[in-house]
């Protein structure tokens, strides 16, 4: 980890927050609970116990791995059903396949982000491909799930494939971290990622002992997840470490440094900074469906239920969980 890098940033676009810009403060540093996801493959849950407030736009995330299975191990989600809102599936090692009920589908692997618009409703199922089944080997991943406002959760369903080659790679002043901008901006540079819900996707690598002091813009909040790695957030440079999700409050940047040590199996801090405009409408969500009203929500099973989301063949079966 990661997949995407360059040997010398220095060539690089620089980022830093303007002199006069007002640091975040840290409202919470909350430690993400472990689970089981899909046919039972191990995920962090990032955003668990902190207040929908300071998410929107966002819903959940998880961390997914970072596991390195033996053959025969590597594990996927059965077929299941989404409505409302947008998937965002970026793996970091190892290989997806992606397949929905409506035709659409393919393979992210090594840096590559599937941005899923499920919309009015579709049938979904992500695993991995035969190959690693038998082989084994290296998972790790995000999921991220972004809201849709209500004027757009009944909207076509649309992909992105987004290869990790296309992300917009920017540094420091210093060249002493990577930032990958898989989507939105970041000081005016743009990430491949089409949104309908504003927001902002970095994942950054600092080295043992970088510090970043990025624009942020003032409508978005503002959330740092730690991948791998130890460091400190905020003016205050509050800890955070592996698993944890720091919670930014009210201003126009935010800062994040790299301890000067990192444990022995992690040369570097990883962190994937999260912004967006939030949405600020009533939300409804159970299992893989989020609308505005309990109403909506019973529409979206009833709609599933009958066949309304699209069929798959029937040798595969469906279950109503799932990423």
């Amino acid at each position: 980890m990661p997949a995407v890098t360059v040997e010398n940033p220095l060539t690089l676009p620089r980022v830093a927050a303007p002199a006069e810009a007002r640091q975040r403060p840290v409202l919470a540093v909350t430690t993400a609970p472990g689970g089981l996801e899909g046919e039972g493959f191990p995920v962090r849950r990032a955003f668990a116990g902190i207040d929908y407030k300071h998410l929107d736009p966002f819903i959940m995330m998880d961390q997914m791995g970072e596991v390195e299975y033996a053959p025969g191990e590597p594990k996927g989600t059965p077929w299941h059903p989404h409505r409302g809102f947008e998937t965002v599936t970026y793996i970091i090692d190892g290989v997806f396949d992606h397949q929905d009920s409506q035709g659409g589908g393919g393979t992210i692997t090594n840096g590559d982000t599937q941005w899923m618009t499920a919309g009015s409703g579709l049938l979904h199922i992500e695993a991995p491909p035969e190959s690693l089944v038998i082989s084994g080997g290296l998972f790790h991943g995000l999921q991220l799930w972004v809201n849709l406002p209500k004027k757009d959760k009944m909207m076509p369903p649309r992909y992105q494939d987004i290869r990790g080659g296309q992300v917009q790679l920017l540094t420091s002043p210093d060249g002493g971290a990577l930032l990958r901008v898989i989507a939105g901006e970041l000081d005016g540079h743009a990430g491949p990622g089409i949104t309908h819900t504003p927001i902002t996707m970095v994942h950054a690598t600092l080295a043992p002992g970088a510090e970043i002091t990025l624009p942020w813009r003032e409508d978005f909040n503002g959330l740092a997840y730690v991948l791998a790695g130890r460091g400190a957030v905020g003016a205050e440079r509050r800890p955070i470490h592996l698993g944890q999700t720091a919670v930014f409050g009210a201003g126009s940047s935010l800062a994040v440094r790299a301890d000067e040590k990192q444990d022995s199996h992690t040369p570097d801090l990883e962190v994937v900074l999260l912004g967006g405009r939030p949405i600020r409408e009533p939300m409804a969500h159970y299992g893989p469906f989020v609308m505005n009203t309990r109403a909506e929500l019973q529409q979206a099973f009833e709609d599933f239920q009958n066949g309304r989301l699209g069929t798959i063949p029937a040798v595969h079966g469906m279950s109503e969980g799932g990423m």
